[in-house]
């Protein structure tokens, strides 16, 4: 399948390439394979079309920061609820199970029975149509208003299903769901029944200590149990099994920071344990919900002493945090200062939005930092303009790149956003003038920053090649020496980073043969 792909992408990019002139000059049969891709995709940047099918077709690394229930399409949420004859409500079109009652519609044959407020219905769950600049309305309350639309049909599992068969599509072998067991909501629950003591948090960790072995064995019964469904769904290891089977994923258990203290350090709690008692389900523990949320403003510093504890009890466990997704008039210029510093002090190995980089204090000692210590930003382009209206050239995705702090692209919730992976590459492109070189680093990044188990293909910088197999890449060996194959069969990170140098190397290939 992927390699029809590239020949038909290779064939309609030769139609359309007779005035790029790749060798004119008698040196270009010379230039890497990488830098005369790069004249073709610089060739395509003004036509969206065709930019389009060869950033499709492109190999690209992990998706790294991706919210299970935003990543799903409203027509999905839709589609499901029609089968279970779900309702709908007539004023906010919030979806919620069987039966309908006063002020609520069914779901099943909507989409003929009344097509208007299905489109309406939609919308509703989406982004699609919002117009930013309506004063009934922003990006930001339409976005963070859909989850509780949708949050009330489930089908966990048939998420899991399109969102992996989207990762497929897009040519992403590796992602990491942000999602959490029930059993982080019942352990906040039963930290607040506690007295709590900010200036203790060993005492407050005491009591909850002795119900995590069940809960944390409960939690892995349910995920198993989820991803059992979700393989077969795809009807996995089978002559019909759907190309999502082959993108590996994890998850990632999370913290909502508008809840009170007690129930934030609960669910923390709950996710480091989850981590650590099953790293390769589950990939790190993050922090979500809105950063302007007046709970989450008043108490941020609050979580960060939070983590900064319980990496000490749990050192293992990574971290990747939501911190910067603010801009300037959402809040205040002082809660645009700190936060992003104070979620790397507090060993954040991963930063989620990082939008508001230049309002930190010393910024340029921060972006030092990040680069120093391989801290990583999870760069989402669509749904920074959707929610904070930043975009173009007040987008920081630049400044990161021009400091050498290791850069990812994701999808955050492209359901909600209406994207997919492959539009954050174009808007990369088109948007931020992002040449094909570094677009490659980024999809390189995607698996080097993802929480895989394993050494890396890379040295700590993620650029230059690891002892063990800088042969080989410097070669472009079609098979890893010894010393590099002893290094693939160890390390799963590594025999993913193998297979996307292997991919590189067959799509460039088709491209340029699609020149001639």
């Amino acid at each position: 399948m992927v390699v029809s792909r590239l020949l038909w992408v290779g064939a309609v990019l030769g139609c359309a390439l007779s005035g790029v002139a790749l060798a004119a000059d008698g040196a270009g049969a010379a230039r890497s394979d990488q830098a005369r891709v790069g004249e073709v995709m610089r060739g395509l940047s003004d036509n969206g079309a065709k930019l389009r099918a060869f950033l499709q077709a492109m190999p690209k690394g992990g998706d790294l920061h991706n919210h299970l229930g935003g990543s799903v399409y409203a027509e999905d949420f839709l589609r499901w609820a029609d089968a279970e004859n779900a309702c709908i409500a007539v004023v906010d079109h919030k979806l919620s199970p069987p039966p309908c009652g006063e002020g609520q519609v069914p779901a099943r044959g909507l989409a003929k029975r009344d097509a208007a407020f299905y489109s309406a219905t939609v919308d509703a769950l989406s982004m699609r149509n919002f117009v930013p600049g309506n004063a009934a309305a922003s990006g930001h309350d339409q976005f963070f208003s859909t989850f509780s639309r949708f949050g009330g049909v489930g089908h966990r599992a048939e998420a899991v299903v399109v969102t992996l068969e989207q990762a497929a599509r897009d040519r992403v072998p590796y992602v990491e769901l942000i999602a959490n067991p029930p059993q982080a909501a019942a352990l906040g629950k039963r930290a607040q029944q506690l007295d709590w003591n900010t200036q203790d948090f060993a005492a407050d960790l005491a009591p909850l200590q002795g119900e995590l072995p069940a809960l944390v064995a409960a939690a892995r019964e349910d995920f198993g149990t989820l991803d059992a469904q979700v393989r077969d769904l795809m009807h996995c290891g089978q002559a019909d099994a759907s190309p999502g089977c082959n993108v590996r994923y994890r998850y990632v258990p999370y913290v909502l920071r508008i809840l009170p203290p007690p129930v934030v350090f609960g669910q923390m709690v709950m996710g480091y344990a989850l981590v650590q008692a099953d790293p390769e389900h589950f990939a790190a523990v993050n922090i979500v919900a809105p950063e302007d949320n007046p709970i989450a403003l008043s108490d941020y510093r609050l979580h960060m002493d939070m983590f900064r504890f319980l990496s000490t009890r749990y050192p293992t466990v990574p971290l990747t945090l939501h911190a910067g997704e603010l801009a300037l008039g959402l809040v205040p210029p002082a809660d645009l200062r700190f936060h992003i510093r104070d979620a790397v002090e507090a060993g954040a190995r991963r930063i989620g939005h990082g939008v508001d980089i230049g309002y930190e204090d010393d910024a340029a000692g921060l972006l030092a930092k990040m680069k120093a210590q391989h801290v990583a930003v999870e760069i989402n382009l669509s749904s920074n303009d959707g929610i904070l209206g930043v975009k173009g050239r007040d987008h920081p995705l630049l400044m990161y790149l021009a400091a050498g702090v290791p850069v990812v692209l994701s999808t955050d919730d492209e359901g909600v956003s209406r994207s997919d992976m492959t539009h954050e590459y174009q808007r990369a492109v088109q948007e931020q003038g992002v040449d094909y070189a570094t677009l490659k680093q980024i999809a390189r990044n995607g698996l080097t920053y993802a929480f895989i188990p394993g050494a890396s293909l890379w040295n700590d910088d993620g650029i230059a090649p690891g002892a063990a197999c800088a042969a080989s890449l410097r070669a472009n060996a079609s098979k890893p020496d010894a010393r590099c194959d002893a290094l693939l069969k160890q390390s799963e990170k590594a025999r993913m980073q193998w297979q996307l140098e292997r991919d590189f190397a067959a799509f460039e290939t088709q491209i340029l043969k699609g020149t001639h």
